[in-house]
């Protein structure tokens, strides 16, 4: 681990930028200067981010459907580019669904094994998310099983199920597509759909027992997509208290007004609107309906989204910063990291000043990513 104190850069602290020293040893944070100097002088140093859901890990995984199955080296490439673009804590969100292929239960149990088997050698602290599928319930002893063994400690419900669709006796669209994925002929996927359609009477008391489950192990539980005040009520009920990319205003004012945390997309900040047609996520932040930024499906977005909010001076930099770093570490209860105090775990990244670029990652103390002129301050 490092054992030196950085000078001459500006320093992201709670209260704004300060041009003070930052020094670390034994992967912490130190209150006094320790080791040798390096100087930073025209970086900007700022706490790593803490991503709270991604899934962008997929296309390291399986670069192409059936190709290859070189799930660990694909981990180990994930770790590299999450330190890449500034990101020392992940939480890596694998579908658990009916869905199939890259979202079924066997492809989620090779890449929760690929995570147990890398992280221990990787700098970025490589988190675990289940997403379940509400109407999978024949497959809750199973994903409850998985929770145990590969100690995921959190679990977020989707519901991908086109119900109006089914319900009016018409079929999905992309229905070819999404079987071919699938492993299924379109015949049978559509069968599927059908069949968990039409059991829905008995998904609210199978989503009960399974929350409760959850609870008694002391899993973090989010829901997904919630549409208004009333489902993140019925969600809330159950102690699924976080609400992730609530769709609408309402469903984000119900979850704030009950004191529980919002997560957005970056990608949707990036962008100025949702790929999906929902609620943009600067109108949420700019209402103060926002906790926490996620990669989502793209890695380098949350830090390019706390820059953007700076850019159309909806937040200062700090806030704007703490949307991906201490407001994720604090939903997660990760109380260690976030924010450069002293005795918190030595995660940050380095900035160039002009371009805004990540030249550096530091995850627990340990180099994770390093590129171009600031190595040579290091080393």
């Amino acid at each position: 681990m490092l054992e030196l104190t950085i000078t001459g850069a500006r320093v992201l602290r709670p209260g704004g930028w300060d041009s003070g020293t930052l020094a670390m040893a034994g992967g912490q944070l130190q209150a006094d200067p320790v080791g040798r100097r390096v100087d930073l002088s025209g970086y900007d140093v700022l706490p790593g981010i803490v991503d709270p859901h991604g899934d962008g890990f997929e296309r390291h995984m399986a670069p192409r459907r059936g190709a290859l199955r070189e799930r660990d080296s694909g981990m180990v490439a994930c770790a590299a580019e999450l330190a890449a673009c500034g990101i020392t804590t992940a939480v890596l969100a694998q579908f658990w669904s009916w869905e199939g292929g890259m979202r079924g239960p066997d492809f989620a149990t090779e890449v929760f094994a690929a995570v147990g088997a890398v992280a221990p050698s990787v700098p970025v602290d490589l988190r675990l998310q289940l997403r379940l599928e509400s109407f999978f319930i024949e497959s809750f002893p199973q994903a409850l099983a998985a929770v145990e063994r590969f100690g995921i400690g959190y679990v977020v419900f989707n519901d991908h199920l086109p119900h109006a669709r089914l319900a009016e006796g018409r079929t999905p669209r992309r229905l070819t597509g999404q079987a071919l994925k699938s492993g299924r002929s379109p015949e049978a996927h559509l069968a599927l759909m059908q069949r968990l359609h039409a059991g829905g009477a008995e998904v609210p008391a199978a989503l009960d027992g399974v929350c409760t489950a959850l609870a008694a192990r002391d899993v973090r539980m989010g829901s997904h997509d919630d549409r208004d005040g009333a489902m993140r009520a019925n969600w809330r009920a159950r102690g699924v208290t976080i609400s992730e990319f609530p769709e609408t205003v309402e469903a984000a004012e119900a979850a704030r007004a009950a004191g529980e945390p919002v997560i957005l997309g970056a990608p949707n900040v990036v962008r100025g609107a949702s790929h999906a047609g929902n609620i943009s996520a600067l109108s949420l932040i700019e209402a103060g309906l926002c906790d926490a930024l996620a990669s989502d499906y793209h890695y380098p977005s949350p830090a390019r989204a706390a820059w953007r909010c700076v850019e159309l001076g909806v937040l200062d930099a700090a806030d704007a910063w703490a949307l991906v770093s201490d407001g994720p570490a604090r939903l997660l209860g990760l109380t260690d990291r976030g924010r450069l105090d002293s005795g918190l775990r030595a995660d940050l990244v380095v900035v160039e000043r002009e371009t805004r670029r990540i030249v550096a990652s530091i995850a627990g103390g340990q180099v994770a990513w390093m590129s171009g002129a600031v190595a040579e301050r290091f080393f």
